[in-house]
């Protein structure tokens, strides 16, 4: 299992420790690059988030053999989502779809002094 981590610089002048671990290979450049830049655009719905995980997983069942694990850490809570498709990179774009639904959730709660 590789391990890397990242500070990935958001639109408000701020940084957020993303680690990313790829188990039981090793990730390109090109695949980390987008997936700091997918989980960067989240930013865009809730501004306060503190650190990510990321988890790369080949699995030996089925077409759908990549997943993608995301965990978000935002103040009070984490969010997370796993997908699995046939790439990393869709596999990608589908959590943080699942991640920018669930931040829209939070901050509307947050807002609404629930959380």
């Amino acid at each position: 299992m590789s391990v890397k981590t990242f500070y990935v610089q958001l639109l408000k002048f701020t940084t957020m420790k993303l680690q990313v671990h790829s188990i039981h290979f090793d990730a390109d450049r090109k695949l980390i690059d987008f997936i700091k830049k997918r989980i960067a655009k989240l930013e865009v719905f809730y501004d306060r988030l503190v650190d990510g995980e990321v988890f790369l997983r080949l699995n030996n069942e089925g077409i759908d053999n990549k997943t993608v694990e995301i965990k978000l850490r935002v103040p009070g809570s984490q969010l997370f989502a796993v997908e699995k498709a046939r790439s990393f990179e869709a596999a990608t774009g589908q959590a943080t779809d699942a991640l920018r639904m669930q931040l829209k959730k939070f901050k509307t709660r947050a807002n609404n002094g629930r959380v």
